[in-house]
């Protein structure tokens, strides 16, 4: 199983990085009706931080933005998708015990940290790029301001 795979089965919504049922369940190779059945059974493991039901504005959206779900059975769903984050995902490795399961949590774990790694490294290159660009900017700012306007006249001695 492929991080770039998992990756990309990784989406945002209600500003969570999550995964749905049917991805999840191709990964974890289950039915998405077998996964969401445990699911309800262990209902109390499952708090609102780590699954939600998407709403039909949500699965309208989410399915105008994706091109993996092209036709077939997943475009109409009987019931909308269950949406897991990264906790969900955890949960859901203890609930569908299987060694396959376990493998498959380990791999998704893995792209998640991937993804929040380079979520940093990204913001940490834009602080460093921003700073030394206004740092520059102002540098030749109050350099090039005329004495009395914005800057104390220099005194000379």
């Amino acid at each position: 199983m492929e991080l770039t795979t998992i990756k990309n089965s990784i989406h945002e919504i209600r500003g969570k990085n999550i995964m749905l049922d049917m991805d999840l369940a191709k990964l974890y190779d289950v039915e998405t009706k077998a996964l969401k059945q445990a699911v309800r059974r262990n209902s109390n493991r499952f708090p609102e931080d780590f699954m939600f039901q998407l709403t039909k504005e949500e699965w309208v959206v989410q399915r105008s933005q994706s091109v993996t779900f092209e036709g077939g059975k997943g475009n109409h769903p009987k019931y909308l998708p269950f949406a897991f984050t990264e906790q969900g995902v955890a949960m859901l490795s203890a609930i569908l015990n299987s060694q396959r399961a376990i493998q498959a949590s380990i791999q998704i774990m893995r792209a998640f940290v991937m993804i929040r790694q380079w979520a940093i490294t990204l913001i940490a290159d834009f602080d460093t790029h921003a700073s030394a660009y206004y740092s520059a900017c102002f540098n030749s700012w109050w350099t090039e301001c005329p004495e009395g306007v914005y800057r104390r006249p220099t005194i000379k001695i």
